[in-house]
């Protein structure tokens, strides 16, 4: 007996399902479009502002002020653009600024 061909489901994208739950009219198609787009970018760039902090906290764990200080001095410019761009609010990026200035200071001290 001959086997039946496989049936693949489809498995539609974030930005498919997103178009298909209520936009009707064309420009609330456009604009879900636009929003999924937008949210995946932000996404990203909250996913880099993270990253920076960790390597800022690593290089506390690991000791070195010169290595700290140079990670804290890398991360502040990029915390400041995504609080800009509204990415994070900008009061978080001042306590995350704060306390990781705070934690570099005291790295220094004990030393």
């Amino acid at each position: 007996m001959p086997e039946k061909p496989c049936r693949v489901l489809a498995v539609k994208s974030t930005s498919q399902r997103t178009l298909n739950q209520l936009a009707n009219s064309p420009q609330a198609k456009k604009r879900s479009k636009q929003n999924e787009r937008r949210r995946r970018h932000n996404s990203s760039q909250r996913s880099m502002v993270r990253t920076y902090l960790k390597k800022v906290d690593a290089a506390i764990e690991g000791g070195n002020i010169k290595h700290a200080s140079e990670a804290f001095i890398a991360a502040v410019p990029v915390i400041d653009r995504m609080a800009d761009k509204g990415v994070i609010h900008k009061n978080k990026a001042a306590r995350h600024k704060s306390r990781l200035n705070a934690k570099v200071k005291a790295l220094g001290e004990n030393n």
